[in-house]
């Protein structure tokens, strides 16, 4: 009968421990393809509150001058946070409002096509046969992570690309009980919220569709099994608790006998 019993108090204590291939990132060996495949090739549309860098430049600097905003930072050059204050942010009607061009609208535009608006914009106004060249860029990925993380809440990387590995290493990893088998990715455009989700303990996660994250995804970290059941993440923390448990049940069985 005692055999019995301790063998259902360490049952808990099989199924607890988090195995290792749930928690090593990229298991696997890759596969040669014979076709390169383009990941996320599809350009990203513009929303509402991204913030854009705009640069005019040209031979005749004063010819584009009057187009330009007046940079934050002195001659040391824009820093990487001054662009919140320095950049084009997209109003809730989807417009810009840039120095003598007035308002653009550029909701649900990629760069490029921006780029080319405000090229023929200038146009209007430059009638010589001066070359000019126009910059438009994202000021940044921002993004946020919730969940199972060492760091929630939002983040910005000041790059044009971003690797759903990047954003996560950047937010203090994911916890020893949070799921990276179902990372979830919440996705809204100017279509409407899309959700996905993806294996990070799989090498193939490289050719997943959302291993390159987008400006404003929500990245959502489940927790594991193991966390709801209390039990331990690694075999000495369930060991451990099952001993407490066993140590707590003696206890009390001891005290009502002498009562």
């Amino acid at each position: 009968m005692r055999n019995h019993f301790l063998l259902l108090l360490f049952i808990p204590f099989l199924f607890s421990c988090i195995p290792a291939k749930d928690i090593i990132y990229l298991q696997g060996e890759p596969i040669a393809k014979k076709e390169i495949k383009r990941i996320n090739n599809i350009p990203y549309k513009l929303q509402v509150d991204d913030i854009l860098n705009i640069d005019i430049m040209s031979n005749d600097e004063t010819l584009v001058s009057v187009f330009k905003k007046q940079s934050i930072g002195g001659a040391g050059g824009v820093s990487e946070g001054a662009s919140y204050f320095s950049g084009y942010s997209i109003d809730s009607y989807g417009n810009i409002r840039m120095p003598t061009l007035g308002e653009i609208n550029v909701l649900g535009y990629t760069e490029l096509e921006v780029r080319k608006k405000i090229e023929n914009e200038l146009k209007k106004f430059i009638k010589t046969q001066e070359e000019l060249f126009v910059s438009v860029k994202l000021a940044g990925i921002k993004y946020t992570v919730i969940g199972e993380i060492g760091s929630p809440g939002p983040n910005v990387i000041f790059q044009n690309k971003l690797s759903i590995i990047d954003a996560i290493s950047s937010s203090g990893d994911i916890t020893a009980v949070g799921n990276r088998k179902k990372v979830e990715i919440i996705r809204n455009s100017i279509t409407g919220t899309e959700k996905f989700t993806i294996d990070l303990t799989q090498i193939n996660a490289f050719d997943s569709d959302v291993f390159y994250i987008k400006p404003n995804d929500i990245i959502n970290v489940i927790p594991l099994k193991q966390k709801t059941w209390g039990t331990g993440t690694t075999g000495l923390g369930a060991l451990t608790t099952i001993v407490s448990l066993f140590t707590l049940i003696s206890t009390t069985f001891i005290l009502a006998r002498n009562l």
